[in-house]
């Protein structure tokens, strides 16, 4: 039996794979704008680090509502109108981010936001598996990579807005104009039609090999998540790095997996789908070890170098995986798989801390990379 996505009326081609890379770098640009305003944010309410942190806790739960509804909505009405609505969401959520001034309401703003990420996630993962599929060589990566590009732009740009002086209701909503003429120009070659599970289940528990991907995106999320939350830390607490210096590992991280991810395409369609999973998960357990291992701050930051190009393929290879399975429908394993991953990232913090206070960090990054190991070892499974 062959899984459907989005019954495709004729093949897609080159429109429909620019458009995929047009919403991943949309994905990326409205996430990544939401980063400069925090800490207008918490001034603006007027809250500690500890609410703060309570509070942004939202949008991870906005996102693990919406997408498993978005397997269904994807099913039922195809990639375009989910991937357009959940576009328009942003646009109209963004600005909401820089006017609330109550806990409840930035809460609510902060569910939304996360649930337009999370639907426009899943929905064009779910388009780059049918555009891939259709091309006949591998994609994913380079799609993930301007996700990438898009998080570089969006930080970056609102970054550089607000340093020229504009304020933070301005920056939003030059952002705003920046996605909506993104999506004008994508929207005439996303995936249209209705998927071959209208009548489905709004949620399928994962199972099988399902199953068993998400939990290896998992483990890449929660290692993903690892760097962005604890590398500074590391690096000042463990390596003597200046607080100012602090941010360098994740950035090393960021560029280096942005480069890889660009790059992916070309590696896969070299080396195969096996060899890129293998040796990407080895060189980023192999990084992570590094920088626990010698105590050097070049060499932590080397380490984290690694960790960036060895995982920058993995992820878009399982989400491959994931869409070509006979297992599930493609649609409702691409959202199970999603949403199973990002606990990853929501879990990743806490776990991590919790190991880190009842042992040490070191020995929490360590766990990481015995579990990058996992995913290894599994390499054959998956691409067989």
């Amino acid at each position: 039996m062959t899984s459907t996505l989005c019954n495709e009326q004729r093949q897609p081609g080159v429109p429909e794979q620019v458009a995929t890379r047009l919403a991943f770098f949309i994905a990326g640009l409205g996430m990544a704008a939401w980063a400069p305003l925090v800490p207008f944010a918490k001034t603006r309410i007027g809250i500690d680090d500890g609410s703060l942190g309570l509070l942004l806790l939202c949008i991870g739960a906005g996102s693990m509502l919406a997408m498993p509804l978005t397997g269904l909505l994807t099913g039922k009405f195809g990639c375009r109108p989910v991937i357009l609505l959940a576009g328009a969401a942003l646009c109209i959520d963004l600005p909401l981010l820089v006017i609330m001034e109550s806990t409840a309401g930035m809460a609510l703003a902060l569910l939304l936001f996360g649930a337009a990420i999370g639907m426009i996630d899943v929905a064009m993962n779910i388009q780059a598996v049918v555009v891939e599929r259709a091309s006949g060589r591998a994609m994913m990566s380079g799609f993930h990579g301007f996700f990438s590009v898009g998080g570089i732009a969006g930080a970056g740009g609102v970054s550089a807005l607000l340093w020229l002086g504009l304020g933070p209701l301005q920056a939003t909503l030059a952002t705003v104009v920046v996605i909506l003429i993104l999506l004008s120009i994508a929207s005439k070659n996303l995936l249209r039609e209705n998927g071959g599970n209208a009548d489905g289940p709004m949620f399928v528990l994962p199972r099988g090999w399902v199953m068993f991907i998400g939990l290896l995106c998992f483990i890449m999320f929660l290692a993903e998540g690892a760097m962005l939350d604890w590398s500074a830390l590391f690096l000042t607490t463990l390596r003597g790095m200046d607080h100012s210096q602090a941010g360098l590992g994740y950035a090393l991280f960021s560029i280096t997996m942005t480069l890889g991810r660009l790059n992916g395409d070309r590696i896969v369609n070299a080396m195969g789908r096996y060899w890129v999973l293998l040796l990407g998960s080895l060189c980023a357990a192999i990084g992570l070890l590094l920088a626990i291992a010698v105590d050097n701050a070049m060499a932590s930051l080397l380490g984290f170098m690694l960790v960036g190009i060895g995982a920058s393929n993995v992820v878009p290879i399982l989400f491959s995986a994931a869409g070509n399975q006979q297992t599930m429908p493609a649609n409702l394993a691409i959202a199970s798989v999603t949403t199973v991953g990002y606990a990853g990232i929501l879990a990743g913090p806490a776990l991590i801390g919790f190991i880190a206070q009842w042992f040490s960090l070191t020995f929490a990054l360590a766990c990481i990379a015995t579990l990058l190991l996992i995913v290894t070892a599994s390499a054959k499974a998956v691409t067989r």
